[in-house]
């Protein structure tokens, strides 16, 4: 019995050192988005639209060299399309369309460190995004005139929990989107430099659920400035 409770409480005390290193805080930056245009997946260079990502990260040690990185983020994707000069009389067409996700990564990070309290990292891990805003954006000139616009993304109804979706709809996108991330970078102290590529796993565009191709997937890079509190391991 009194080995037990020894073991127990080297187990609870184990586990409090792990936590007490568990260091919490905030990341943000520069995204150049993309949706994918190909049956093989690929993007047109052309159409990156750039965007933005704010959130909070958490980085919880599982060794010496390994930690899981979990986070919660507010981040734009999307593409835009631009078709002649807008100097040119003959004619110009540009649209853009940039969804706001609020997306959960989970990655694991493996860190090496190079001297000092500056480590190199490189990571790769899933994450889930969930829609909740964004805009669609035409200009339009011509020799008979311009227009211009924009309309707020309208979402279906689409969960990962349900076969059917009677919202869905060819003027929607899916709410819910996942891929994965691969990542590396620099921390040096309490503060983080990373670059993150993200592929979307999912065709964002409602009703349209063909696994044959990889068109009109989400793809993303990451450029990221973060601040972690707590000491560094």
């Amino acid at each position: 019995m009194t080995k037990k409770i020894v073991l127990s409480l080297m187990a609870v005390g184990l586990s409090a050192a792990a936590m007490a290193q568990v260091r919490v805080g905030i990341k943000g930056g520069l995204n150049m988005a993309n949706i994918t245009t190909t049956n093989s997946g690929a993007v047109d260079n052309s159409r990156v639209l750039p965007s933005f990502h704010i959130g909070a990260i958490a980085d919880f040690p599982l060794s010496e060299i390994i930690s899981f990185q979990p986070g919660v983020f507010y981040t734009g994707k999307g593409s835009k399309l631009e078709r002649g000069d807008d100097s040119n009389v003959t004619g110009y067409f540009r649209s853009e369309t940039n969804p706001r996700y609020i997306e959960v990564p989970l990655n694991f990070v493996g860190k090496i460190p190079v001297g000092g309290q500056t480590k190199l990292f490189l990571g790769v891990g899933p994450y889930a995004a969930f829609g909740v805003g964004g805009q669609n954006k035409y200009e339009f000139n011509s020799p008979l005139g311009e227009m211009t616009g924009e309309s707020s993304i309208k979402w279906d109804d689409d969960t990962p929990f349900t076969d059917d979706d009677p919202n869905q709809g060819f003027d929607k996108y899916k709410r819910f989107d996942y891929g994965g991330n691969i990542l590396a970078g620099v921390e040096f102290g309490n503060f983080l430099i990373s670059a993150q590529y993200g592929l979307g796993l999912g065709k964002i565009l409602s009703g349209s659920d063909n696994s044959s191709n990889d068109k009109s997937k989400n793809r993303v890079w990451a450029f990221s400035l973060g601040y972690l509190l707590g000491g560094n391991r």
